[in-house]
This record gives C-alpha cells, structure tokens and sequence, in this order.
C-alpha cells in the first residue's frame, strides 16, 4: 500500500476528463466520509469525484495553535472548515454525491446536520491517532446511519497493525466492514465506496426478508 501522507491526490490516477451528469440519473444517493483531523477526507473526495470538487480549505494560522491537534500532521497547512462536496456515478442511473466533514472537534457540530438525509457513511482511520475515530462512530450508531470503515495507511506508522487487530481495537461488531485504502489513489477509494453501496444494498436485503 502506498503511502497516503500527503493530502494531494496522485493526478495520473484522476479521470482526464469531468464527467458531466448523466440525463437518465434519477437516483442521488447522499454519502458523508467522516474521520478525525487530516485524516485524508479532503483527499478522499478529490481523487474520486468526476467533477472539480467544492471544498472549503483554508490556510492554517496560529489561531488554531493550542485549538487544533497537529502533532501527527505536523506537515498540513490547511483545513476543511465546512465540507467538502463530490460526485460520481455509479452507472447512468445512479449517483452519489459526497460530503466530506471537518475533522476538528470545534467543528463537530456540523456533524449532525451533515448526517441529515445521508443514506450512508464512510469513517477514514489514522492507525496513529485511532482515538479520533471514536466520535465519528458514535454519532453515526447514534443516528443508526450505515457506515463502513477504511483505514488510511501512512508511511510514517510507528506499527503496521493488522485490519483484525484494528476491528478488535475500534470494537466494530463483524457486521461493519472494514478495508484499507489509500485515499490519494481513485481506484481504491471508489473501491471503499463500492463496499459500502454493497453494505447498503445487504442491509436492505436483509430488511426486506424480515417479517
């Protein structure tokens, strides 16, 4: 796997071009991808949307020194202070757009209305800093909203943990998927997203053979 420390997606793997929209698309399916502070949630959607992504980064300043925990992204110079918004199409018919959060906790009380109306989510984990990801899942089991969790692998890991040790870990029931993924690459982070449309579509299997 390689490494995901820098927040700039790898251009060869982005599409040429900016699909524009199907006119047969009739279905939009709203995904959140939550996670801690530089986590790679900015870099997530830019390498996977087919059309220029909104974002809405702003440079770091000493404002945040003492506010913003940066030990471990001692290299990042800016930050989502809203969300950041993507597109891509699953087929002709369907599409997702997606929603990036902001990962600072000053910031988490955009959480709760990101979540209004979203069909699922994906929690991005930093191995080094694994308690971040704590809050993002409780909310989500608190709005009992689907997610499934991939964890960003960095270079610079003091340990290279197993996806079993990192389930065990994070206490996720056997249920919730979980994958690796470099979220510069556009193959495996529409790879995380293929896993939770599949997530999705079991759960609702499932549902609907329930009596």
């Amino acid at each position: 796997m390689g490494s995901a420390i820098s927040e700039t997606p790898e251009t060869s793997d982005l599409p040429s071009l900016r699909t524009p929209l199907s006119d047969a698309a009739e279905t939009g399916l709203k995904i959140v991808v939550v996670g801690g502070f530089g986590v790679g949630k900015t870099t997530l959607v830019r390498s996977v949307s087919e059309i220029r992504p909104l974002n809405t980064e702003e440079v770091m300043t000493q404002a945040g020194v003492g506010v913003d925990e940066t030990r471990q992204v001692a290299a990042k110079t800016t930050t989502t202070v809203a969300f950041d918004f993507g597109r891509i199409s699953l087929n002709r018919r369907m599409v997702l757009y997606l929603f990036g959060a902001p990962g600072q906790e000053r910031f988490w009380f955009l959480w709760d209305r990101l979540f209004s109306g979203t069909l699922g989510a994906v929690v991005l984990v930093d191995t080094r800093r694994m308690d971040d990801s704590w809050y993002a899942i409780d909310r989500l089991e608190h709005h009992r909203t689907p997610f499934v969790v991939a964890v960003n692998r960095f270079d610079d890991e003091p340990d290279r943990y197993s996806l079993d040790e990192i389930r065990q870990a994070l206490a996720l029931p056997a249920h919730v998927p979980l994958v690796d993924c470099d979220a510069r690459v556009r193959s495996s982070g529409k790879d995380v997203l293929i896993t939770l449309v599949d997530h999705l579509y079991e759960l609702a299997m499932a549902q609907e053979m329930t009596p």
